[in-house]
């Protein structure tokens, strides 16, 4: 804010007139519980938090921040793991839970129209009796809201087959940071010009605010069933999940679990899982029941023929349930082990998970740090949990040493420095390692076109190119800067 105080009091002054009195928060202790989002190592109080009930509000919030040049930063549920909805200190928290009404099941076209604050799981719930259900599932999706999931383009342990929400959304509504409304897409498969819905799926709030979503729904498949596979050796599960997806088969889900977890999970859900176990890969298959069974059958020869040495298959659907209740309760059970933990949310190419799961060991030795996996292992996405104990000296600057070591070694092979947590403020150093400085300068383009006085969530996802050049991860020049207007980052 230009002068802090002298704003944010004509700030609250002008939103009382457009917000009842519970909507707008500016007490410290009020605000308290939006200081951080899952990220909690790093906090931040806002200048001021709304909750607007309506598109209106939003609108009218954005044209008086617009006109004040007063950063917005917009949150759902709080669920992110990367900080991208930290609170910006000199701005307001705008806070969509309020809008969380399911306007539309079109069971015609396959498809609802939502709005933001929906949780990822209530959609399901209300579509299901419908013979309809949406597939991104996040571990989180009891919590988590599709406007979240958006921002983040989350995935979950179906997004093997089903894709991840990029893949399932075919429409939005957006509030621009002047406060306009723009509509992109709809419940047509696609339409003209520029493919602008990509662009805002895993945007991160910096380009517009997301007020209504148009999903894709899918008939509820006629049978489903999972087997859980038992290896002595990490990197024999990882060489299994290759050899099954080389063998032309694509299951709905292909989860992996290490030791660590197992034997967290096992104490919390109780679901039978071997805790001597080195690690266990769920697999499961979806669709007619006769293609069902014969997929089954194959993938249990191929996980047997790549080494483990046990392989069960759910008894019933209860027992089915329970196998994906306890691989959904990971980070959850994990805080019976540590205080602390840090996920990590890089993205390898398959072929290299033996290797980068053998190297990542390696490193929690170097570290002395245990690093527990949990991980979508179908598509390569990585999520390692660094346990540790903040009250420990120094001991959040080696987590954090620990964890850019990881993602320089997703980079190394191939892969990114995240698959479906976002970028926020944890991994933009590791945005100077990825990417080039005509790549950054051309993010840094398309974020200016949509947010031109850069209000919204400012600081988030993008790095400046002098951060990089100082990270050290790339070389800036002036004569590397292709338009001039983007020195000022």
């Amino acid at each position: 804010m230009a002068s802090s105080k002298t704003t944010r009091d004509r700030l609250i002054t002008h939103l009382k007139k457009i917000l009842p009195k519970e909507s707008l928060l500016h007490e410290t202790e009020a605000m308290q519980p939006f200081e951080c989002d899952g990220l909690s190592a790093y906090r931040q109080l806002p200048a001021l938090v709304c909750l607007p009930d309506t598109v209106e509000h939003i609108q009218a919030i954005m044209r008086i921040c617009h006109e004040l040049q007063v950063p917005v930063v917009p949150r759902g549920a709080g669920t992110g793991l990367s900080g991208g909805a930290l609170p910006n200190s000199d701005g307001v928290l705008l806070v969509l839970s309020k809008l969380n009404h399911i306007l539309d099941i079109d069971t015609q076209n396959f498809c609802a129209r939502i709005e933001p604050g929906v949780r990822n799981l209530a959609l399901s719930d209300a579509a299901r009796p419908l013979g309809l259900y949406y597939a991104p599932d996040p571990s989180s999706q009891f919590a988590c809201t599709i406007g979240g999931n958006v921002a983040e383009n989350s995935g979950g342990v179906h997004c093997l087959k089903y894709g991840l929400t990029v893949h399932n959304v075919l429409g939005l509504k957006i509030v621009t940071p002047e406060g306009e409304l723009l509509t992109l897409g709809g419940k047509t498969l696609d339409s003209p010009g520029y493919d602008l819905l990509a662009l805002l799926c895993g945007s991160e709030g910096l380009l517009g605010i997301v007020v209504e979503i148009t999903v894709k729904l899918l008939p509820c498949p006629e049978f489903a069933q999972v087997i859980l596979a038992v290896f002595d050796d990490v990197a024999k599960a990882g060489l299994a999940v290759s050899n099954i997806i080389s063998a032309g088969i694509i299951p709905a889900g292909l989860e992996m679990m290490d030791q660590v977890v197992i034997q967290a999970v096992e104490g919390f859900v109780h679901a039978n899982f071997p805790k001597a176990a080195r690690a266990i890969l769920l697999c499961e298959m979806d669709g007619a029941t006769l293609e069902v069974t014969e997929q089954i059958q194959r993938v249990e020869k191929i996980m047997f023929d790549s080494g483990a040495i046990e392989v069960r298959t759910a008894k019933d659907e209860a027992e089915r349930a329970l196998f994906w209740k306890s691989r959904k309760s990971a980070f959850t059970a994990l805080g019976r082990l540590s205080p602390d933990y840090y996920c990590m949310d890089g993205t390898i190419p398959r072929r290299s998970l033996p290797e980068v799961l053998t190297r990542i060991a390696e490193l929690s030795r170097e570290f002395n740090l245990t690093v527990a996996n949990v991980f979508h292992a179908g598509d390569g996405n990585l999520h390692p949990l660094i346990l540790y104990d903040v009250n420990r000296e120094n001991e959040l600057e080696k987590v954090e040493q620990l964890g850019k070591r990881i993602l320089d070694l997703c980079v190394s092979v191939g892969g990114t420095i995240t698959g479906e947590h976002g970028v926020g403020i944890e991994k933009l150093d590791g945005m100077c390692m990825q990417f080039k400085p005509l790549e950054l300068t051309q993010f840094l383009t398309i974020k200016t076109a949509f947010d031109p006085h850069k209000l919204l969530n400012p600081g988030k996802a993008l790095p400046t190119l002098h951060r990089c050049a100082e990270f050290g991860g790339m070389h800036v020049h002036k004569g590397q800067l292709s338009f001039p207007e983007l020195e000022r980052y």
